[in-house]
């Protein structure tokens, strides 16, 4: 019997998260990871640009934050009463580098951080709707897990990610197209008054790539202010991948709470919760706060260790410039390649991140536009690239990242299995088992 196999038996489906047991690659088994590459049960050896959903910023293994964690380890447990010296400085840290972050809590993901987002927002306003866009993903708690990658007849109505969820719950949950101001501006003329919170990610990187306008972006914090609404920025993704400051500092506007995770500890389990100091002292970490905030785990010494460890190379080291010169050499050789070869593609992306979406340009800027990707196609080249040694996850809309460990070398090979990989697909055709392929919506009410 396989170990995907044995896993099989004890855990369901064999995977710890739902979008890890992937189409044509159910038994995967991961035996080792190192820098930009992770290897196989089989030996085989990938250049890894899926890094797990984005947090290895650094690379896998980063031996710096590894030296942290295992220094932790020696000298601090888990004691799960008062606070450590890290916890503070890495509070201190965190506020000083974010501009909306004026005071700030640690989860340990960064679902439970949009949870609280939205729980400190409800009750610091008396509210009870939420508004979200269709594309943006905040996480498995069911005021937000609807409407990420939905089919075309679904777009427009409630659409569900999961089964399960109070019904009451998702009517609270108001839906719009991202990107979209004058649809912002209709939602708070009808329901301004009763409006929690408007919680979007600035970049919808669960979608690939959709990058916001400046008047969007503008609109929402305007429309905010006057409702006495709370703007909140997921930037799980954004922060620190994108820079020290999140997306916030780089488009320059400032929201009142601010979700963090992924890149911020290099892929240790940590998130944050930050923001406007009156509402974050409604939390009952505070002495006779009436927002209800608890985890075992969070500040643990080790993800601490991890995340200070991170952010010291952030700032010390050229990361971000690496980053970002080999995330544009990407997306430029993708495009020229694509050109080449005259098949239909848009690159986007930001900083580290670029996606293919084959479909004809411009860039998207809405979920809709994404409707025109070929996702048979977009599935097709990334699983014939994993026969080349590059793994780019093959689920619709993926984005792709690159990471500090990652090489000129790296995007040189990516190019060449590209061409390669798409010049097969091209001959042979794209392939027909799309079953859960697309895996962020669709669950009946």
């Amino acid at each position: 019997m396989t170990l995907a196999e044995r896993a099989r038996r004890v855990i369901p489906g064999g995977v710890n998260s739902g979008q890890r047991s992937i189409p044509g690659f159910t038994d995967l088994v991961i035996a080792r990871t190192r820098g930009s590459r992770f290897w196989d049960q089989h030996g085989r050896e990938f250049t890894d640009y899926h890094a797990a959903f984005g947090p290895a910023v650094l690379g896998h293994n980063d031996p710096d934050v590894a030296a942290a964690t295992a220094e932790a380890s020696t000298t601090l447990a888990l004691a799960g009463v008062g606070v450590t010296e890290a916890e503070v400085a890495l509070a201190e840290e965190l506020t000083a580098l974010v501009p909306s972050l004026e005071k700030v809590l640690l989860t340990s993901t960064g679902s439970e951080a949009t949870f609280h987002a939205l729980r400190v927002a409800r009750a610091a306003t008396g509210r009870d709707l939420v508004v979200k866009f269709q594309g943006c993903y905040h996480g498995w708690h069911d005021a937000v897990s609807l409407n990420v990658i939905s089919a075309p007849e679904r777009v427009g109505t409630k659409d569900p990610t999961s089964t399960g969820i109070l019904a009451p719950v998702l009517d609270a949950t108001l839906v719009l197209p991202f990107n979209d101001p004058e649809a912002v501006r209709r939602v708070f003329a009808e329901h301004g008054r009763d409006i929690a919170a408007v919680i979007l990610e600035p970049v919808p990187h669960n979608v690939g790539a959709l990058l916001p306008t400046d008047t969007f972006l503008r609109t929402l914090r305007e429309e905010c202010t006057k409702a006495g609404t709370v703007l909140v920025f997921d930037e799980v993704i954004t922060g620190f991948r994108h820079g020290l400051g999140g997306y916030q500092e780089i488009c320059g506007i400032t929201p009142d709470l601010t979700t963090l995770g992924k890149a911020i500890a290099n892929g240790a389990p940590i998130g944050a919760l930050g923001g406007r100091a009156d509402l974050m002292d409604l939390f009952s970490t505070r002495p006779g706060g009436p927002a209800f905030f608890a985890g075992t785990y969070n500040g643990h010494p080790q993800v601490v260790a991890a995340a200070l460890a991170t952010l010291r190379k952030l700032r010390e080291e050229p990361v971000h410039e690496h980053i970002y010169r080999l995330g544009a050499r990407a997306r430029d050789g993708l495009a020229a390649l694509y050109r080449e070869l005259d098949v239909p593609a848009v690159v986007t992306g930001f900083g580290s991140v670029f996606v293919t979406y084959f479909m004809d340009g411009p860039a998207p800027l809405t979920y809709d536009d994404l409707l025109a990707n070929d996702a048979a196609r977009f599935i097709g080249v990334r699983r014939a690239l994993t026969e080349h040694g590059i793994f780019e996850l093959p689920l619709n809309l993926k984005r792709s990242h690159v990471s500090y460990a990652h090489t000129d070398d790296d995007i040189d090979r990516l190019l060449e299995a590209t061409a390669k990989a798409v010049r097969t697909v091209l001959a042979e055709g794209t392939p027909t088992d799309l079953a859960h392929t697309s895996t962020m919506g669709g669950a009946q009410r």
